[in-house]
């Protein structure tokens, strides 16, 4: 039998489970030698109470016939300095037996959530990748090894991956199932029925023909044996793919054994009936695209695959509403399958290639591995700033002689957001943008900002601490976060010398996550001290620029939580604009250093950049005001390699804007940066539109972020063409497809909103005029040559229409 030592890899599954002899551990772990199976025997849940709590909390288990298996007091304390004892048991029911007899009389508890397995790993500072020494033994296609030594280490493995998508009827029988692995050749559609000659352009198509759904089934357990990925990849693959495998696979009374070790693959509903569950499958781990995405901060105007898709490619799927015959999508694979099974086979295989292609685009794969890597968050955790927080933050708290606090022990508070200033409208030539770089975690680094460094600090006397707001002071060498975020800093740079961008990106979504889960009360750490020295912080430093920035004799006209928009009154060209970009940083950051050293005896570290240039720019302001707007403008942003237009929240940015605004909005702006005449143009389109020229353009497509009868009192548009068009799907039979939630498109008619699909009323024109090219165009008109505005514009060129 192959024997090995020690190996190193990726942490893809976790469990914990009940055993007579204790809590077991079980840790999948992907390493270059292959996949191995680690067990933990015998380990004991733990929370934690007050000493003071302690003969109560007894007296109330013994009434229960309950006890622990150990109670150890500990050199710990809480943040109000009372001193804990530790509650070990080796079974995690009769650990929450415990816990429930304590909370049941208000006896509070501490650290009680945090898994047994996610406390092994933190501890011990492991964070994504492991180092397993100890007896390493081949058992079939993997490794095992039972209660090693477990150590921190770095990723080094090929992770293996397989992109699957199902497609299935109405009634959510299967039809086949579709798996790429990058290879062409090894790719594969497992399709229900009679095998089938493949002329062209179908010849290439690799189809495994089965009799029955059952069949099916089994064959996909088949390939995954062989196979045996590390990853499975899809689109809505946990809450629609692997649930529905594992609903047919229950219905049918079969065991779908798709774990590593040969377990069946399981789907829990969670239980707030959101319709979302968590999928479990030994041994590997399912990345969900759009999950995947929203991890990585990306952001689309809509998150299904053919939006996305065509968003980074201009391809998508083969099967869409523009080329179906049937108004349901559900309806059309059913009739592909029953009469074009080759047609459906490649429409399941392009689904797989667009996952595939969209993980590689976005290096999806090693965003989740980097930031495993940076937080300790198993690879398929969703969101979970908080949960990354934690991971990095508790260890080194108790290393320092506390516990944590519990969700709710301080009172939620509201801190103040980012600095906003109100802007200066109007129409300028050459405007700088010049950043804070990683302001949030700069003020955190250079202030000492810390939830024990706070504990520490009000224990200080005035003079030694660091003074923070709202009564917050911190202590100069007492604290953990300024530290983490040195640590993240200095990785950011060598990722970025190496050029790993998957790597800089999880670094920089971390670093700014730390202000923002302690402004949350969802965090354990919240405290309006921690989070309003952080923000009012930057209030004093945007302010104050921007006062240093006008008496360097520059015009600010806009600031916005940690850019600063300069105008440059008498600048002519790129070049002189650069160049003032430049000394303006430098100033700024001397100024900086200068003033933290003289008031608070510190190192700065804040770090203002140069980052952009507008050689033309557009601040609006308010509708129907005269002030300024916020975190709205557009600029010609102008660089050595050329130019492009920027909108920042504007029309031609929302989702909730047509295509006609935004193609108008955009065409505007292009004539106005060249500086030339728009009347034509506002004219021409009004016109095209009365026309009927631009009813493509006219779609509204909005999502309903509710069960469609939960709307009651206020019932927007998308809502009352939604019902239109599901009470026109029962009249004829059709399954109802916005009940709960979903994205529908409708047009505004003379009769009100209408779904597209079930249009009968004429096209409210004067709506579009009035509500989408309007406004747009009355928010520049008046800074023009002529000072005109849309309705006088439009009504002096009456006699044309």
């Amino acid at each position: 039998m192959q024997k090995l030592t020690q190996l190193q890899g990726l942490i893809l599954s976790r469990q914990q489970r009940d055993t007579n002899t204790g809590i077991e551990l079980i840790f999948w772990v992907k390493s270059n030698q292959g996949p191995c199976q680690v067990v933990i025997n015998g380990l004991r849940a733990v929370f934690l109470i007050k000493q003071e709590d302690l003969t109560q909390a007894q007296a109330l288990w013994a009434k229960q016939y309950l006890h622990a298996d150990e109670i150890r007091p500990l050199s710990l304390s809480t943040f109000a300095q009372q001193k804990v004892v530790a509650i070990y048991n080796l079974s995690l029911s009769v650990s929450r037996q415990l816990q429930q007899a304590l909370t049941s009389q208000g006896i509070p508890i501490f650290e009680s959530d945090i898994k047994v397995s996610d406390r092994y790993l933190m501890e011990r500072f492991i964070y994504g990748s492991v180092n397993v020494l100890g007896t390493i033994t081949r058992r079939g296609q993997h490794y095992f090894c039972q209660n090693p030594k477990l150590t921190p280490t770095k990723n080094s493995a090929q992770i293996s991956t397989v992109s699957l998508d199902i497609e299935c009827s109405p009634e959510q029988e299967l039809y086949s199932v579709g798996l790429t692995v990058g290879d062409e050749k090894q790719n594969r559609v497992i399709m229900v029925g009679n095998a089938l000659p493949q002329p062209a352009p179908y010849d290439l198509l690799n189809i495994e023909w089965v009799e029955n759904e059952v069949a099916l089934l089994i064959a996909l357990q088949n390939w995954f044996q062989v196979n045996d990925p590390d990853v499975v990849i899809g689109w809505a693959v946990g809450n629609f793919d692997m649930r529905l495998l594992a609903e047919r696979a229950k219905l049918h009374h079969i065991k779908l054994c798709l774990g590593r070790d040969h377990s069946a693959l399981q789907w829990f509903a969670h239980q707030d009936s959101s319709g979302q569950g968590t999928v479990r499958l030994n041994g590997r781990v399912v990345l969900d695209g759009i999950e995947q995405l929203k991890n990585n901060s990306r952001h689309f105007e809509s998150f299904s695959l053919e939006s996305v898709s065509q968003s980074l490619f201009s391809e998508g799927k083969l099967i869409t509403e523009e080329n179906s015959q049937f108004v349901d999508k559900g309806l059309e694979i059913k009739h592909q399958f029953e009469h074009t099974p080759l047609k459906l086979a490649a429409y399941n295989l392009q689904d797989c290639l667009l996952v595939e292609r969209i993980f590689d685009h976005a290096k999806l794969i090693e965003y989740a591995i980097q930031r495993a890597e940076l937080t300790g968050l198993a690879l398929d955790r969703r969101g979970a700033s908080v949960a990354a927080f934690t991971n990095l933050y508790l260890p080194l708290l108790h290393r320092s002689g506390y516990i944590a606090p519990n969700i709710g022990d301080i009172e939620a508070q509201h801190s103040p957001g980012g600095f906003v200033m109100d802007s200066k409208p109007g129409l300028y030539d050459w405007v700088l943008v010049l950043d804070f770089k990683s302001l949030y975690p700069s003020i955190i680094r250079t202030f000492k900002i810390d939830p024990l460094g706070m504990i520490e600090g009000l224990k200080e006397p005035i003079e030694d601490s660091i003074e923070g707001f709202r009564g917050a002071r911190f202590s100069r060498d007492k604290h953990h976060l300024p530290t983490i975020l040195d640590s993240l800093s200095l990785a950011r740079e060598e990722a970025k010398k190496a050029n790993n961008q998957p790597f800089q990106h999880a670094i920089k979504i971390i670093m700014n996550s730390m202000y923002g889960v302690l402004g949350s009360s969802g965090c354990r750490f919240h405290d309006t001290r921690l989070a309003s020295s952080i923000t009012l912080r930057g209030h004093q430093i945007m302010i104050e620029t921007g006062k240093f920035i006008e008496k360097l004799g520059f015009d600010v006209i806009y600031g916005d939580t940690d850019s600063t928009f300069v105008w440059l009154r008498d600048c002519d060209s790129l070049a002189f604009a650069d160049e003032k970009g430049k000394i303006l940083a430098t100033r700024i950051n001397e100024y900086w250093q200068q003033k933290i050293a003289d008031e608070f005896s510190l190192p700065s570290l804040l770090e203002i950049e140069y980052e952009t240039c507008f050689s033309q720019f557009f601040m609006p302001t308010l509708r129907g005001s005269d002030s300024g707007s916020k975190k709205r403008y557009a600029g010609l942003k102008t660089t050595e390699q050329g130019s492009e237009i920027i909108f920042k929240g504007l029309e031609s940015v929302r989702s909730d804007w047509t295509e006609l605004a935004r193609e108008f909005q955009e065409t505007l702006f292009e004539k106005v940066f060249k500086q030339h005449s728009v009347t034509q143009y506002i004219i021409d389109t009004v016109s095209q539109l009365k026309a009927g020229h631009l009813d493509a353009q006219l779609v509204y497509h909005k999502r309903l972020r509710r069960h469609l009868d939960a709307y009651v009192k206020n019932v927007p548009p998308q809502v009352r063409a939604a019902r239109i068009a599901d009470a026109q799907n029962r009249k004829l039979g059709r399954p109802l497809r916005y009940q709960r939630q979903g994205r529908i498109a409708y047009l505004i008619t003379h009769n009100g909103p209408e779904p597209i699909e079930y249009l009968q009323s004429s096209i409210d024109y004067q709506h579009y005029i009035d509500k989408q090219l309007k406004p747009i165009a009355d928010a520049i008109l008046p800074f023009l040559p002529g000072n005109s505005n849309f309705e006088a514009l439009v009504s002096e060129q009456m006699p044309l229409f």
